[in-house]
């Protein structure tokens, strides 16, 4: 254990020092000045002090900085504000302790010092230190703690909202956004916009291919999507096996129109090949498009509805190709 102790007089210092070695303490530093004391330590380091601090002995009249002062600065001290002080008075300074105490002083001591009493004020001091590092050590240790059940619920929080294959939303992030939003757009009556997006023949791809080649493939179509994706404000999600659907609030159909143009052009610079595919020698998506002015006589599920028929027909229509839905009734729509 480290003991400072800061007195101008020589004697009285050495003394202390004498009866402290004498008891098992041999870890001190003597001092004849604040500044002196101050050096010592590193007190001015402004990254990290040179000397472990765990009790401090300082004369209360010194020459140059005073120890009342000096305790101020030890007390609002980020490393050095923990350390127990006991000042040391001659007995006719006695009128100063009421300054010292308010200053962050925690006992204090008469010259000469009795022997027992020295020592008895040194080690309860020390075992009040000894505490509060254990204290601070458990702070510590439940601040650590914390932050790991944090992050822990954060990573359990994405887990539950997130597709485990593809790291987009999942059905249940995707159920809480479309309502969230819908009724937010509702009010606002701004477009609304629903992408339904399916990978072509994807189980001839995974029958030729494998499993795990068809696991990669979902891979790399849903992060181009997601690469497409220019708004926060937007999300994408795995809706299915190989189905996916983008909702974009604040969009109008041409806003819509453009995103699947991109989506198509995405997946076609992955080059992935698909020889079981009637379409074309690589992976290519069709796209359903729904785009409406929500409100109350229209729900949300509707307007998925109306993206899936929109992919139906995609489909139907040869796939590889987008198709727009009627906003509420109408005639067919033709390809994009």
């Amino acid at each position: 254990m480290s003991i400072l102790i800061v007195d101008d007089s020589l004697t009285s210092r050495t003394f202390i020092g004498d009866l402290l070695i004498e008891a098992g303490f041999t870890d001190l530093i003597l001092c004849n000045s604040v500044e002196e004391a101050y050096q010592s330590i590193g007190f001015y380091e402004t990254d990290e002090t040179s000397t472990d601090l765990d009790l401090i002995l300082l004369d209360i009249n010194l020459p140059g900085k005073s120890g009342i002062d000096s305790c101020r600065e030890f007390s609002a001290h980020a490393f050095f504000g923990e350390v127990p002080i006991i000042i040391i008075s001659g007995a006719d300074h006695l009128d100063g302790l009421d300054s010292a105490f308010a200053a962050g002083a925690t006992d204090y001591i008469t010259k000469p010092p009795n022997h027992t009493e020295l020592l008895a004020r040194v080690r309860s001091a020390l075992r009040l230190k000894k505490e509060m590092n254990r204290r601070k050590a458990r702070e510590m240790e439940l601040l650590i703690l914390n932050e790991r059940l944090a992050e822990m619920n954060l990573e359990l929080e994405k887990l539950s909202t997130t597709d485990s294959l593809t790291g987009l939303a999942n059905r249940r992030s995707f159920n809480e956004f479309i309502t969230r939003e819908w009724m937010r757009e509702q009010r606002g009556q701004k477009p609304f916009s629903v992408i339904m997006i399916d990978i072509d023949h994807f189980k001839r791809y995974n029958d030729y291919y494998g499993h795990l080649e068809g696991d990669v493939c979902l891979q790399k179509v849903s992060m181009a999507l997601q690469s497409a994706l220019c708004r926060g404000g937007d999300l994408l999600a795995r809706y299915g096996g190989e189905e996916f659907i983008a909702i974009l609030p604040d969009t109008d159909i041409n806003g819509a129109r453009e995103l699947a143009i991109a989506f198509h052009n995405r997946v076609k610079k992955l080059e992935i090949p698909h020889n079981e595919s009637p379409v074309a020698p690589i992976i290519t998506v069709s796209i359903g498009i729904a785009s409406v002015i929500p409100s109350r006589k229209l729900s949300s599920s509707q307007v998925i509805a109306m993206a899936d028929d929109a992919l139906y027909q995609a489909k139907d229509s040869g796939r590889n190709q987008s198709v727009i839905a009627a906003p509420v009734a109408g005639d067919r729509q033709t390809p994009i």
